[in-house]
Formats: C-alpha cells, structure tokens, sequence
C-alpha cells in the first residue's frame, strides 16, 4: 500500500474493482439470426433486464461483478425488457423458454443449452459452456 492509497475513497477502491462486462446490446429482431449464427462457434448469452425492477437490478450488479469471461469465449447481450417486449416474446416463441425477468439464456448451435431466472443467475454458470 502506498501513501496514495491512504487517500482514496471507498468510491475509488469500488471503481477499481469494476470489471468492464462485454455487453452487446439485443434492440433489433434480426438480430435474433446473428445469435443463433454466432452460437455455432461459441456460446451467446442473453441476460434479459428489466430497468424497473430491483431484483433485475440488483441480480445484474452482482453478475457483473462476477463476470470474467472475454468476448472471444463467449458473446454476451443485453435486452431491455420494457425498450424491447417483442425482442423478448420472439425469444421465447424461438427457443421455446418461457419469458422471466430477470433472465439468463446461454445458446450453442442454435438452442438453448442453459436458463437461469432472479437469483438462480450466476456468472459462474457460464463457464461450463466454454
């Protein structure tokens, strides 16, 4: 620990330990083929968020604390539930995964291999589809 150290906030200890997570952003149908194309060389994961709910805020913090895979491993996006319904609804039609909020969907070679939903959702799961 250096004398710097004995000026930092517990802000700026927390900002530290903030892993940046590799989010794409899911906002348009089409791209539900570039999913199902892109799981055919490595999983996608799809973490569905509602913005007005605590338990999906509070579920996605810890998530992201926790994330330590890079995009090369695996591609991870992000739906706004209440930007993008449709999005969700083709998702469950598509993968036959009834809809949850918030929700964790891991996809190789096109389907579904893995869904988690609340508190179930651990970044930890994900390593197991690598």
């Amino acid at each position: 620990m250096g004398l710097r150290d004995l000026f930092k906030t517990q802000r700026d200890i927390a900002n530290e330990e903030i892993i940046e997570v590799p989010w794409h952003v899911l906002s348009q149908l089409e791209q539900l083929d570039e999913i199902v194309e892109q799981s055919k060389t490595k999983p996608v994961a799809i973490f569905k968020h509602s913005t007005r709910c605590g338990t999906s805020r509070g579920v996605m913090k810890l998530f992201e604390k926790n994330y330590s895979l890079t995009d090369e491993q695996m591609k991870l996006y992000y739906l706004d539930l209440l930007e993008n319904r449709a999005i969700s609804n083709e998702i469950a039609s598509r993968f036959k995964v009834q809809h949850e909020s918030p929700q964790m969907i891991v996809i190789r070679n096109g389907v579904v291999v893995h869904h988690d939903s609340h508190h179930a959702i651990e970044a930890s799961h994900l390593k197991k589809f690598l």
